[in-house]
């Protein structure tokens, strides 16, 4: 029997998963086992978030890898911290040393690109106050999937494809190292078929044996400066050396008697709180009523725009915070809705891939984590020997200089990865979030309004379709909309696209907390599951 892993023609319908003494949702069935495993050896939800980080970088490399930046949202003891592991432009990066180059635009792949990796400080300083396990304990199931191999699930497979595909037509010798860490004999892994990385393997050994030392100022560091250098690169061992994470006060703003929270620039997580905050004053009906949307739908091109125009490093903000969540600017922003569609200050969105998970334990612990290459396996740069790939973040920066978010070296860049919580009265509600670079503030907004709104439970909030700002009037649906309600858009002047791979839409989990009940919803839209007991 010859099967198509990805072809689903009959709909089919997931339950909400209930538990009580802890949970966790991923992308991968192979990460959510990893947490699981920790929690049922008695681990807390920070144990099991970090053996599900260090597991997906394995079984989930189109997503993320070792050279990768993470944030992620930690409810700790009735306490909400927020962790920003995200890395720093090398030092001796420039437009003008880009231009030198031979670019008249930002590079999207390639040694140029490559931003200080953040995510592997991330783990280690989250560990060092979190943790309870040992990291023999939380690395052994990203190492046993290294080493012994597992069937690569069918979205995987595809996105792999994907990128082999796209290194293939690029045709470079600094992707050599790619083809041979990650392919079969040069070509893609089938769905099904079992993948190892014994370099992988090796790699997560020597991190969790130097606590992450080695990543940054040992032997792994040596390895990654090394490559870079040899390929012409800016990433230099001081940049790895100067790396450091940092906790950071998550913001928030309350939709409804329900506080958001999300982590603060130098990420785009704060264009869910503007968009939330337009639209609290506004009339909002019925989720399938075309008006409803059209409002959502402007809201998040102007909060979005906004963003770009002035998310950045902190130190580099052109406009305090505080101003981007008042009521004035919700008011100002909310006056230039009509109802008709509008174009805004345009900007092209990019797909991106990344991974979202979320934890909690027994104790009621909460941990929404997120981390990514940005674009599929990132820069296509892979460390020799090592199985580490690293990001392309690079490509998020301005190739214009005077904005807030212009190229510069040293300097955190716009950041697109964003975990979500929710609190009620002070206490844990719930942790959610969704992949998908710039639809992941998109989705944010409309995941939370299906759940507020609409009421609709955290499976059927992740399932409802979703729409896509684009740039200008463009925007795209999914196809499970009725015609009628896309006719209806179309009337209101948007330019509707239906599309039906919905790859770009984002990939969610989401964990609630009723008293003492967890509820969990997982995404329809990827190879994810849930693990509750």
């Amino acid at each position: 029997m010859k099967f198509d892993y990805n072809s689903y023609p009959y709909p089919s319908t997931r339950r909400t998963i209930f538990g009580k003494n802890g949970m966790v949702a991923t992308s991968s069935p192979y990460a959510t086992s990893a947490g699981a495993k920790i929690l049922l050896e008695g681990g807390n939800a920070v144990d099991a978030a970090l053996a599900a980080s260090m597991t997906l970088p394995v079984v989930e490399p189109t997503g993320n890898g070792l050279g990768s930046d993470m944030f992620a949202l930690i409810y700790f003891e009735g306490k909400l911290y927020g962790m920003n592991a995200s890395g720093r432009s090398p030092k001796n990066i420039s437009i003008e040393k880009l231009r030198e180059k031979g670019y008249d635009k930002m590079p999207s792949c390639g040694v140029n690109v490559i931003n200080t990796p953040g995510l592997i400080g991330g783990v280690m300083k989250v560990y060092e106050d979190f943790a309870s396990l040992s990291l023999d304990k939380i690395f052994e199931p990203a190492i046993s999937y290294a080493e012994e191999g597992y069937p690569v699930t069918p979205q995987i497979a595809k996105l792999w494809g994907e990128s082999v595909e796209k290194y293939k037509n690029l045709n470079r010798d600094e992707f050599e190292e790619f083809f041979k860490s990650f392919t079969i004999n040069g070509r893609v892994p089938r769905a099904g078929e079992v993948f190892k990385s014994p370099d992988l393997a090796r790699t997560l050994r020597e991190i969790r044996d130097t606590k992450g030392e080695s990543f940054y100022r040992g032997g792994l560091a040596e390895k990654i400066a090394s490559e870079v250098e040899r390929l012409g690169g800016f990433l230099s061992l001081n940049d790895l050396r100067e790396f450091e994470a940092s906790y950071v006060d998550p913001i928030s703003t309350n939709y409804k008697g329900i506080d958001i929270w999300e982590i603060p620039p130098n990420g785009h997580g704060i264009s869910v709180l503007m968009a939330l905050n337009i639209l609290s004053e506004m009339e909002i009906k019925d989720r399938d009523d075309p008006k409803t949307l059209h409002k959502i739908i402007e809201a998040i091109k102007l909060s979005l725009t906004d963003a770009k125009t002035y998310v950045a490093d902190p130190a580099k903000m052109k406009i305090e915070i505080e101003r981007l969540l008042s009521k004035d600017y919700a008011d100002d922003r909310r006056s230039k809705i009509s109802d008709r569609a509008k174009s805004p200050e345009a900007f092209k969105i990019n797909s991106s891939d990344t991974v979202y998970f979320v934890t909690a334990d027994k104790d009621g612990n909460m941990v929404s984590m997120i981390q990514s290459n940005y674009a599929g396996f990132g820069s296509g740069i892979v460390v020799p020997g090592t199985g580490i790939s690293l990001n392309n973040r690079i490509e998020n920066f301005y190739f214009e200089e005077g904005l807030a978010n212009s190229l510069e070296g040293g300097k955190l860049p716009y950041h697109t990865i964003i975990p979500g919580f929710m609190t009620k009265n002070k206490e844990a509600l719930g942790a959610f979030g969704i992949m998908g670079a710039f639809m992941q503030p998109q989705a944010h907004v409309q995941v939370l309004m299906n759940m507020i709104d609409f009421n609709l439970n955290p499976q059927a909030a992740l399932d409802a379709p979703r729409i896509m700002w684009i740039y200008d009037k463009k925007i795209q649906v999914e196809k499970d909309f009725r015609p009628e309600i896309i006719d209806e858009l179309k009337n209101l002047g948007h330019e509707v696209e239906v599309v039906s791979d919905f790859k770009n839409m984002g990939r969610g989990q989401i964990i609630l907390k009723d008293k003492d009940v967890y509820i969990g919803g997982t995404e329809k839209r990827t190879d994810s599951n849930i693990f509750s007991y």
